[in-house]
């Protein structure tokens, strides 16, 4: 019942927003190229489903790219930052700053070094991603209960076993949020780098379509990319409940 209440409530959310979108063009009178009436982006994702799915599938798989080798690298990063503090001042600093650059400065330079195909998205997937993960992995890492800490070392556990068998498991609710904003980011990273240079993608049907005033593809595929975006949430959230049930205890 209470599955059924969510998905009315999120089909009425749906439509009101259809019907706020259609109201605007009509009270509005905006031109096509302005704003695309629903039934007008409807048509272009029933009529172009090929060409749209053919883009898709390059997107999907960056962003799963990027999310897997990004969520692996914050973890480890995160692993040897706890191990020693002189590391953690030493590098923390440099995280921060890094963050301070903003992507699109960066995605030219990724496009020149790794080229238009592939690997330059993924890795602007994990460079977006990267951060968000390592902070929060660290700070759960950082803030393991001190009982659990002093109960390890008096049954004379090594730095590894209390980093893995201890620390780690208390960190797991940290790494979920992480986990959680990490999926909803990654499709970012890889629609920026395909704007910045790409032949395939969500991101450069988008940018194709705007420059042949397509509006309708262009909203045809803004539309897909958030659908992809809440069905990655909406996924790594029903895993995290079933598989780690104690962290949303813990929320």
């Amino acid at each position: 019942m209470r599955h059924v209440t969510s998905l009315f409530k999120s089909l009425l959310l749906s439509a009101s927003l259809l019907l706020l979108w259609q109201l605007v063009v009509w009270v509005f009178d905006l031109p096509h190229y302005m704003l695309p009436q629903p039934m007008e982006v409807m048509n272009k994702l029933t009529s172009q489903t090929t060409l749209l799915w053919q883009h898709t599938q390059v997107t999907l798989l960056e962003i799963l790219l990027g999310l897997l080798f990004g969520f692996l690298l914050g973890l480890l990063s995160a692993l040897v930052l706890s191990l020693s503090r002189w590391l953690s001042s030493l590098l923390l600093p440099l995280l921060v700053v890094s963050q301070a650059i903003p992507v699109f400065a960066i995605a030219p330079l990724l496009v020149l070094w790794f080229g238009y195909g592939m690997a330059s998205k993924i890795a602007m997937t994990i460079l977006i991603i990267y951060f968000p993960v390592t902070a929060a992995c660290y700070d759960g890492l950082c803030n393991t209960p001190k009982t659990w800490l002093e109960l390890a070392k008096t049954m004379n556990a090594s730095p590894l076993q209390i980093l893995f068998r201890v620390r780690l498991p208390a960190a797991l609710p940290s790494l979920a949020s992480g986990l959680r904003i990490a999926v909803t980011i990654a499709p970012i990273g890889a629609v920026i780098g395909e704007w910045v240079g790409s032949n395939q993608g969500l991101g450069y049907l988008m940018l194709h379509a705007n420059a042949r005033m397509h509006v309708d593809l262009m909203f045809a595929a803004l539309f897909i990319l958030m659908l992809m975006t809440l069905l990655f949430f909406f996924l790594a959230d029903k895993l995290l409940r079933r598989y780690l049930p104690w962290v949303n205890q813990l929320r």
